[in-house]
């Protein structure tokens, strides 16, 4: 292993030596960067390579990444979905791709996409939670590798990376992001924001988990205990507990919850047609009838 590599490793997150890691592989750069890597930690990498069919060239994709994967003699695993054109493909095909993958997956993500996730949900409006991004660990194990590097390894691999061209597309807004936003945001900073941006996610990361912990001494089903806790706090016991109870709130919803617990009405509509209602100042879901 070159030195280089020792290097990559020493930024990366994989499970302990010996542990199967599967991985989400297209063939790109950063997937291949991911199970080279995870096999050089000492893992056991298998390649999970999702053909979406949405492009007539998917299947030679595929075949591509196959001959990717061995030749790093890696395990590889193709899933088939099917998503059809149609609004909001890009979050459609996600979903289909991560139905289609093991739980727990490892993914290729690096510190740049970290970036273009930070800037994305702060134009979506996300509060602490959103801004957090994604977590380093055994499912992000190579985000705090930048993009050129893994490029870099694929050269000094010698492989020629599969390249998705939709990833040039101009209309998904993670590609206006990278390629309009971010080099913008450098132009007018004269630095490199990818570090900045990343290093912001992690310190609402750390709010985050502060503020969920406070949360969590709060009886979120106890309207009293909710209108008398501060509104942050109040609102994160809300979500929690109506994301556990199998309905993830958007932020209207959970404000609206808050405005009952406050006494402003017995109850209040969610999305789907599910109401919280507020009895003996304890709060209950209710499915909607039929």
């Amino acid at each position: 292993m070159s030195k280089s590599s020792d290097e990559l490793l020493a930024r990366s997150t994989f499970p302990p030596s010996g542990s199967i890691v599967h991985c989400a592989f297209s063939g790109g750069a950063d997937s291949t960067a991911l199970i080279w890597l995870a096999r050089a930690a000492g893992c056991t990498p298998i390649a999970h390579h999702v053909d979406h069919g949405l492009r007539s060239d998917s299947a030679a994709d595929a075949r591509r990444a196959r001959t990717i994967a061995d030749r790093l003699q890696i395990e590889f695993v193709l899933h088939t979905v099917d998503v059809t054109p149609g609004p909001n493909l890009e979050a459609r095909a996600r979903h289909a791709r991560f139905a289609a993958l093991p739980s727990g997956v490892a993914t290729g993500h690096t510190a740049d996409d970290q970036a273009e996730t930070v800037l994305l949900r702060l134009l979506r409006g996300a509060g602490t939670t959103g801004l957090a991004a994604m977590t380093p660990g055994p499912t992000h194990p190579i985000l705090g590798l930048r993009r050129r590097e893994t490029t870099a390894l694929c050269d000094e691999l010698g492989i020629a990376p599969v390249l998705d061209p939709t990833n040039l597309a101009p209309d998904p807004w993670r590609n206006r992001v990278r390629h309009e936003l971010l080099p913008l945001a450098a132009d007018i900073t004269r630095r490199d924001v990818v570090p900045i941006l990343a290093r912001t996610a992690e310190l609402l990361r750390d709010d985050d988990e502060f503020l969920d912990g406070l949360a969590a001494g709060i009886d979120p089903t106890d309207a009293r205990a909710v209108a008398a806790a501060p509104p942050v706090l109040a609102r994160r016991a809300l979500r929690r507990w109506l994301a556990e109870s199998g309905y993830p709130p958007d932020r209207a919803s959970i404000d609206r919850v808050l405005a009952v617990a406050r006494g402003d009405a017995v109850a209040c509509e969610l999305t789907g047609g599910r109401r919280v209602e507020r009895s003996n100042q304890h709060f209950r879901i209710v499915a909607p009838e039929g």
